[in-house]
């Protein structure tokens, strides 16, 4: 059975549990203290991690690290629809490539400023908050584009894709890195129907869809 190397009010451990629930995949969890205890930086999670970040995922002998690469990994294994990570549609795979790299800035800027709120890290998060209103202005002008067409996700497909669930939840939890959505309304549209996907599963500050 999977192991997924989990820590409760990380988002890019949400994310990778978010997908397990959407595919149905079972999965046996490990928990890794992020806060207070630092336990992902102790030589134990260390051998299995070198770069001492969570979330890990483990299946038999084979270790995925990275949150974005665990989500490549479980859509081309347990999705045989490929409608997450569409494999024959390479055109598709650049898309969500772009995505996913676009996942890990928001990591770096409403992460950051979060951790700064919640748990004290000494990041500036001002700095970290500026850039991220930059991430949504990009991110929210793509989304309005795209339900000009028709299209209510991130890429040009009628149903969503790991690079939507990649980018969801640093943005679903933007109020506590002090940041208001009000002044992106196709993100806050995109937000909610991403919670309507069905297996939806919640954590900590994010809700269903209708919920507050």
């Amino acid at each position: 059975m999977l192991k997924l190397y989990d820590y409760e009010l990380s988002g890019n451990c949400f994310k990778v549990r978010l997908l397990l629930s959407i595919l149905g995949v079972q999965y046996e969890t490990e928990v890794v203290e992020f806060h207070p205890g630092r336990e992902h930086k102790r030589p134990a999670f260390l051998r299995i991690n070198p770069m001492g970040q969570l979330p890990v995922l483990q299946n038999g002998e084979k270790i995925i690290r990275d949150s974005q690469a665990i989500l490549v990994y479980l859509a081309s294994i347990f999705d045989p629809s490929r409608k997450w990570y569409p494999l024959d549609q390479p055109e598709l795979l650049g898309d969500i490539q772009v995505w996913l790299a676009f996942a890990d800035s928001l990591t770096g800027s409403l992460s950051a400023a979060r951790l700064h709120e919640l748990f004290m890290y000494d990041f500036d998060a001002d700095a970290c908050r500026a850039r991220a209103q930059t991430l949504l202005e990009v991110m929210d002008k793509h989304l309005w584009i795209n339900r000009q067409q028709d299209f209510k996700f991130l890429c040009p497909l009628a149903h969503a894709t790991i690079a939507d669930i990649a980018c969801f939840p640093y943005v679903a939890m933007a109020d506590e890195a002090g940041l208001s959505l009000q002044d992106y309304p196709s993100v806050r549209l995109w937000l909610d129907e991403v919670r309507r996907i069905p297996g939806f599963t919640v954590m900590a500050g994010i809700f269903p869809a209708g919920k507050p």
